[in-house]
């Protein structure tokens, strides 16, 4: 069929033009750094050097070390020093729970109470406390139970009720306790306060409120702290040795005061410390990871087990490559 003369056709799409061949990609070349790596092997060569001084200075007495690591005195003290480690620092944020609950009151008496209780113990010197508390029988020789300002029913003398290992009990469980509360109300004022606004418009209850959005999130800010805690705690159970408590450094005095063998038997409690702390520096690893999660986007980046496998396969692969 013709066409109309008064139609024309479409006009045809301009050619594009070939796109001009751009320079060759340049490759990304990682940027040397040789002060980096040389600091670096300075910095191997002092932690070498240190540990070579370490290991062949004959006047550790490395054959005494072994000899009493695993002697029954020390673990029965090691065991006592776990045992303080774990009853106070679990008294103590109890406690410290309730007392945090007390400073984000809003009644002022429990406030002021609670603040005041905690500027005290994280004011004073724990061996202070402690030998305070060993010598309370001078202050209160007789405690009793009664009607308060009233008269007493029964009444225990001091001296047979508090002894050396629970002086050493309420008196960390004390400090533990100003410590701990610090540490959770810090962790409660990490929320955001707009999530629990937002779960209060969604109807959900107080209870729900504080274990599905107040605690995962609080967590967070405070397993790290509470790990320091622990690893502080442990260590400072050392002190209790000057009121004649059976711990770890106690036992190791008892052994050095007969034999002279100081040096090596403060090392053999300092690597009991250090095996204790390792252990427990794991445990809050894997701990903080597990409250971790979801807080990126890009998720959770592998563990050192991890990374170790990963370069294991990518070794096995070069290998049979």
């Amino acid at each position: 069929m013709a066409t109309p003369p008064d139609v024309l056709p479409s006009p045809a799409p301009p050619a594009r033009p070939a796109p001009d061949p751009g320079p060759a990609e340049a490759r990304v070349v990682a940027r040397r750094s040789p002060g980096q790596w040389l600091a670096a092997a300075v910095a191997l060569l002092l932690f070498v050097m240190a540990v070579a001084s370490i290991v062949r200075n004959d006047a550790f007495q490395w054959g005494v070390v072994a000899e009493w690591f695993t002697a029954r005195s020390v673990l029965d003290g090691l065991g006592l020093t776990l045992w303080l480690t774990a009853a106070t620092l679990g008294l103590g944020f109890v406690f410290g729970t309730v007392l945090a609950t007390m400073r984000l009151s809003a009644n002022p008496v429990l406030r002021t109470l609670s603040w005041g209780y905690i500027w005290l113990f994280r004011s004073t010197p724990p061996l202070v406390q402690l030998l305070f508390f060993f010598n309370i029988g001078a202050l209160y020789p007789t405690l009793g139970l009664g009607i308060p300002f009233g008269p007493e029913f029964v009444t225990v003398k001091t001296v047979n009720l508090i002894g050396p290992t629970l002086t050493a009990v309420i008196g960390l469980t004390l400090l533990e306790t100003a410590y701990a509360a610090e540490v959770i109300r810090g962790g409660i004022l990490s929320v955001d306060r707009g999530q629990l606004e937002a779960a209060a418009a969604l109807g959900l209850g107080r209870w729900r409120v504080l274990r599905r959005i107040v605690v995962p999130q609080a967590m967070r800010a405070i397993v790290p702290t509470a790990g320091n805690m622990l690893i502080g705690a442990l260590k400072g159970t050392s002190i209790v040795s000057v009121l004649a408590v059976s711990d770890l450094l106690y036992s190791v005095q008892l052994v050095y005061l007969q034999s002279y063998q100081v040096i090596p038997m403060l090392m053999v409690a300092t690597i009991w410390y250090l095996v204790i702390t390792s252990v427990l520096s794991v445990g809050q690893y894997y701990v903080e990871r597990h409250y971790a999660r979801g807080a990126t986007r890009d998720g959770l980046p592998p563990t050192p087990l991890q990374r170790a496998r990963a370069a294991f396969g990518r070794l096995r692969g070069a290998v049979g490559a």
